[in-house]
């Protein structure tokens, strides 16, 4: 059983919330609070696994008690909240937030697809910090360097703990960088152009949301939008209404995939921290072009799902912790853009083996 803290300044809002958690029996509310400070408190004696977390509170806002439980009692949070602040709700998760629900979601009728779907979330999600997967053999030496090439595209997928690791990885790409950055980040909040205002005070580089059509270009990074599928031509990038893959749209192994069949061999792919799988099949699909792939490693994942599957694969050429992903980047498309060996002998390779 699931305990969940509810935190909102809003008795209607913290009723709608308990019966939607009442109404799946995985999930009990064993409290409920009306501000930042009695939901700290509430946290610390509780112990809950779940705390649903409004942002706009008399008092101490859900933002600063985000911070402190984090720091304190680092607990699974989700906001769920009428604020319609991009900044804000990415602010969130800078401070530990997982997930983000506008509030409208719960007040509205909803079908029993996508309540199934936020429950099954939800569940995952309130199990982050008190279940691990175990421990993969990250690599063995590499008996042949992955060679330099050209590299026309990077393409990179995202889930939960996204937007904090991709702001990372961002911050230290250069302005310079030789090949246009291509993003699926699973977004469920709707705010996919306040997602890149936030990223664009983050990097040296343009952030544009993707449009169908459009020419890609060097130095730039193109987010995809909420609901469509980010997909790769010859010249262009497209946009796709199909039916969702994995329960996502939009979908890491559909731009991987795409990226693979034009691109073959002069592509980069990188897995991050997300729930799932999705992104592992396109990584095999990007191996077998001859392109690298690269995986976030266990250690700095906040859900290790989608780089666990991704690897699992036998597909990944290259296993990085978060704060070396961008250099490794910057290696691999630069010739003069770091002395990083990825060759033999380098424990982050992984051996070349054939594509199952």
């Amino acid at each position: 059983m699931t305990t969940v803290l509810v935190v909102d300044d809003d008795p209607r809002a913290r009723r709608v919330l308990k019966n939607f958690f009442e109404g799946h029996e995985g999930f009990t509310v064993i409290g409920e609070a009306e501000n930042g400070a009695e939901g700290v408190q509430q946290a610390q004696s509780l112990n809950p696994d779940l705390i649903t977390m409004d942002i706009e509170m008399p008092g101490m806002s859900g933002l600063e008690a985000i911070s402190i439980i984090m720091r304190d009692i680092p607990t699974p949070i989700v906001v769920i909240s009428a604020q319609d602040s991009a900044g804000t709700i990415y602010e969130a998760t800078l401070r530990g937030a997982l997930e983000f629900y506008p509030k409208a979601i719960f007040t509205s009728p909803m079908d029993p697809e996508r309540r199934s779907h936020i429950y099954a979330t939800l569940k995952r999600i309130s199990a982050v910090q008190r279940k691990k997967s175990p421990p993969i053999n990250p690599a063995r030496p590499s008996p042949r360097a992955i060679e330099y090439r050209p590299i026309r595209a990077v393409v990179i997928g995202a889930s939960t703990g996204g937007p904090k690791a991709l702001m990372e990885v961002f911050a230290e790409i250069p302005k310079d960088f030789p090949a246009p950055i291509i993003t699926v980040q699973h977004n469920s909040s709707g705010f996919d152009k306040g997602f890149v205002q936030w990223i664009q005070r983050y990097t040296a580089l343009e952030v544009l949301l993707a449009e169908h059509e459009a020419l890609r270009r060097s130095g730039r990074i193109y987010i995809a939008p909420t609901d469509k599928h980010l997909i790769l031509t010859r010249q262009y990038l497209c946009l796709d209404d199909g039916e969702p893959v994995l329960n996502q749209k939009p979908a890491v192994d559909l731009l991987f995939q795409s990226a693979a069949e034009v691109l073959g061999r002069e592509v980069i792919s990188v897995v991050l921290t997300g729930m799932g799988r999705d992104g592992a099949t396109g990584t095999k699909a990007i191996r077998k072009a001859g392109g690298i792939t690269i995986a976030q490693d266990e250690a700095s994942s906040l859900i290790y799902g989608m780089p666990k599957s991704a690897i699992e694969t036998g597909c990944v050429d290259i296993i990085l912790p978060l704060g070396a992903i961008a250099k490794w980047l910057i290696a691999l498309t630069m010739p003069s853009g770091g002395a990083i060996g990825y060759g033999r002998g380098n424990p982050y390779v992984c051996e070349r083996t054939a594509v199952r």
